[in-house]
């Protein structure tokens, strides 16, 4: 491992640690996508989330991180990220469901999120959701060799407001490996050509959360539930990528 402006350049036994640890994210997230649907709480959800983990023996990495009480994050229309399952919280027609699912494997992190809808949503909802998914795709095409974080943020950025939208700036993407968050971060927003440089052997979690009005978010009493400060909608997608000399590999 080497080191770089506190960015960990990681090993090729690493980055093959890594993967694995991404694969099973990914895995179980598109397992958990398959199960939900109207009536079902989030409670029910979380658990299916503990089984799964526990079959591919790995660890929930939320579970207990900074006192965080659950294993996944599931967030539901207007509640951006962090949300708390619980089972009286019910899944409806016509919902946004944002799922955030964390893994630990071996002692190495994988990361994922999105955002699906339930059954028949609105025309603004589903752009929104296709804008989200596709600033990330601008976002992973920038995660190159000699490219810079403020390319990655200003895609993010000019894509979503050119569509209307707005990026939420009190969170942001990040490096992962042996932590589940390390540096660099890397925000929704930015200027082109600024920040730290893109090497070969940075892995990234890079994010996209975009909310349908203000980008300005509130915390609820439970501490942690994010939910837009104008109560429309928002949407999150996330994928782990790797930089490497021959250009981004998705992980995830």
């Amino acid at each position: 491992m080497n080191r770089r402006m506190g960015i960990e350049l990681k090993s090729e036994w690493e980055i093959a640690r890594i993967r694995q640890a991404a694969k099973i994210a990914s895995e179980i997230a598109d397992r958990l996508k398959e199960e939900i649907k109207p009536g079902m709480s989030t409670k029910k959800l979380d658990q299916l989330a503990v089984n799964l983990i526990k079959e591919y023996d790995a660890k929930p990495a939320f579970l207990g991180y900074q006192n965080y009480p659950a294993t996944i994050c599931i967030s539901l229309n207007e509640e951006v990220v962090h949300g708390i399952p619980n089972e009286k919280k019910l899944i409806k027609e016509g919902d946004l469901v944002s799922l955030d699912l964390g893994v630990c494997y071996q002692g190495f992190y994988g990361d994922v999120a999105f955002t699906v809808g339930v059954g028949e949503i609105k025309e603004k909802a589903k752009k929104l959701i296709t804008v989200a998914e596709d600033a990330l795709k601008r976002a992973i095409k920038e995660t190159k060799v000699g490219k810079r974080i403020g390319d990655i943020s200003s895609a993010i950025q000019s894509y979503v407001e050119d569509n209307g939208f707005s990026v939420v700036r009190n969170y942001s993407g990040h490096g992962i490996g042996r932590e589940l968050h390390e540096e660099p971060q890397i925000p929704c927003f930015g200027q082109l050509h600024t920040g730290a440089r893109l090497l070969a052997g940075m892995v990234l979690a890079l994010e996209t959360m975009v909310n349908e009005g203000t980008w300005k978010v509130k915390i609820l009493p439970d501490r942690w539930t994010a939910v837009t400060a104008d109560g429309l909608l928002s949407a999150h997608f996330e994928q782990m990528v790797l930089v490497n000399k021959n250009g981004p590999e998705v992980l995830t």
